[in-house]
């Protein structure tokens, strides 16, 4: 049976982290540190497998990431607005301060129940989950038996985690995306097994 191999990797570290806000579609950029990490994420990638593509999201932060990998491996990286991160609508670029007071129950719901809650403007969980499905099956279908590497989002990447494993909409809090992460997956058949989550191995002193 043909084995694909999922490399599923988050971008660097960005500026605007603290205090905490909700990025989204914002365009933020590597910081020096972030380019060190996409640095050393590329060397774990070229060192350890042999991808025949690489995807990556829409935005700088992750075209950055993707063109550090794209480089180590002498591919070139394929830009999927599928891997794009949540439209957070209203709530973009707020810090979570602001939005707790401004908006407190759908702030309430959004850290209990996140699958439940739309952004006022933006996107649901759903939402996110049908581009990001789209996109799988054709990476799925174009490189059937191959190595892949796909960079996203925090949410991007839980909710592509949730959908390659089954598992409830309700437990997207519980998939940890580091930064520079290396999750690994295998799929065969029609189904995933998860082989490394959340892998900050590689960036050991960074």
């Amino acid at each position: 049976m043909t084995t694909t191999t999922l490399i599923l990797a988050r971008h660097g570290h960005v500026e605007g982290i603290h205090p905490e806000r909700f990025r989204g579609r914002m365009e933020v950029p590597l910081s020096a540190r972030g380019e060190r990490q996409a640095a050393a994420l590329a060397a774990r990638i070229a060192a350890g497998f042999t991808p025949a593509a690489v995807y990556t999201s829409d935005l700088g932060r992750c075209i950055a990431t993707g063109a550090a990998i794209s480089q180590a491996c002498g591919i070139p990286a394929e830009i999927a607005p599928g891997l794009g991160d949540i439209d957070y609508g209203a709530w973009q670029w707020k810090t979570h301060d602001e939005v707790r007071a401004n908006d407190p129950e759908r702030y309430a719901q959004w850290r209990t129940a996140p699958h439940l809650v739309r952004f006022p403007e933006g996107e649901s969980l759903q939402d996110v989950a049908v581009r990001a499905a789209d996109l799988l099956r054709l990476v799925l279908a174009r490189h059937s038996g191959a190595s892949v590497v796909l960079v996203g989002h925090d949410s991007v990447n839980r909710v592509l985690l949730g959908h390659l494993l089954d598992l409830p909409a309700a437990l997207y809090w519980r998939l940890a995306q580091d930064p520079c992460n290396l999750t690994l997956l295998e799929w065969s058949g029609d189904a995933a097994k998860l082989v490394r989550l959340n892998d900050v191995s590689h960036l050991d002193g960074i």
